[in-house]
């Protein structure tokens, strides 16, 4: 496993976390054993970053990782998100007492006295111009209650304006073959200022598997299967905005330049960690196998210069003109 600096914090993150979604919910069903199995085989490969969220089954995901973390001795690191339990999601909702809240509850869930990372998770634009909202997450800090935060954001333009917040320590953006704008706009800003990035939906909600059709189907609790316009949450978070039958075809041309004996997957995170301002992607995973193989992308060579380019031509063939712009 490969270990990058996580901004100014002084962490050493492994290259590879874990995105615990998945194990929470909203990806079909789900079995504890399994999902226990896999959080303890990633420790197990030298993964120390797990991300999750107060809403990933409704705090589920948060109390498997309260439950790994009695189970084992190794110190980890927990990033958890608060805000999309507002109802309505508004950014007069980040206010002192309903963080606070969240915060307590993240607490109880993960069975911590502090958060090692606390996330906005993808709150309205408009809170990026409330700095009362960071200075609420400092004063949680100052109480102890979290160690440091950071937010998740949806737009290039929502990254940049959150690096204005003096104590911003960590930005969560979606960056994969199918999201490649904040390599061009966000990360030489992010370096500059030595902010931690975390690479979200590294692998396009699935796709850049390699392993869908146009015949996969999913279950109905599976965002894939209910949200891919946008109709429940923000369309970018599934299969990175990019309607399903183009993404394909992009997989197709993709798998034409991936080495003989690697995955797409491997490859795909392989050319996320070919960015050094990405301090960590976290890819899902629901079975030891997948943990296995998400790991495993960091003990690849890394990607020549002709992979890379072949890269960015499918990326203007296939999505530049869809959806770059948009996010």
């Amino acid at each position: 496993m490969e270990y990058r600096e996580f901004g100014r914090t002084g962490w050493s993150v492994s290259a590879i976390g874990f995105g615990a979604w998945a194990v929470g919910g909203s990806w079909g069903r789900t079995d504890d054993s399994e999902s226990m199995a896999a959080l303890h085989r990633s420790l197990d490969l030298g993964v120390n970053f797990f991300d999750t969220a107060d809403v990933y089954g409704d705090g589920h995901s948060e109390r498997l990782l309260g439950r790994l973390r009695r189970e084992r001795r190794e110190s980890f690191f927990v990033a958890t998100k608060a805000g999309r339990r507002l109802n309505p999601h508004a950014a007069e909702g980040y206010n002192r007492a309903n963080l606070t809240a969240f915060v307590e509850r993240s607490l109880k869930n993960l069975g911590a006295e502090s958060l090692d990372l606390l996330q906005l998770h993808c709150p309205p634009s408009a809170v990026y111009d409330r700095p009362e909202v960071f200075g609420v997450l400092d004063d949680l800090a100052a109480d102890g209650k979290i160690r440091y935060h950071g937010v998740s954001v949806e737009t290039v333009d929502e990254a940049l304006r959150a690096l204005a917040h003096p104590n911003v320590m960590s930005v969560q953006i979606i960056f994969n073959l199918f999201r490649t704008r904040p390599s061009e706009v966000f990360f030489a800003e992010a370096k500059r200022r030595r902010v931690a990035v975390l690479a979200r939906v590294p692998l396009a909600s699935g796709l850049l598997t390699g392993k869908m059709t146009a015949s996969t189907a999913f279950e109905p609790d599976d965002h894939r299967a209910f949200n891919r316009k946008g109709e429940a949450f923000d369309r970018g978070e599934t299969f990175s905005g990019i309607d399903y039958e183009t993404g394909l075809a992009a997989v197709e041309a993709l798998k034409k330049i991936v080495p003989p004996g690697v995955s797409l997957a491997r490859f795909a995170l392989r050319w996320i960690l070919m960015f050094d301002a990405v301090s960590c992607a976290i890819p899902g995973g629901r079975r030891p196998s997948q943990a296995e193989e998400n790991a495993s992308a960091a003990d690849l060579p890394p990607l020549t210069e002709a992979q890379m380019r072949a890269c960015r031509v499918i990326y203007d063939r296939f999505i530049r003109p869809k959806v770059h712009h948009l996010w």
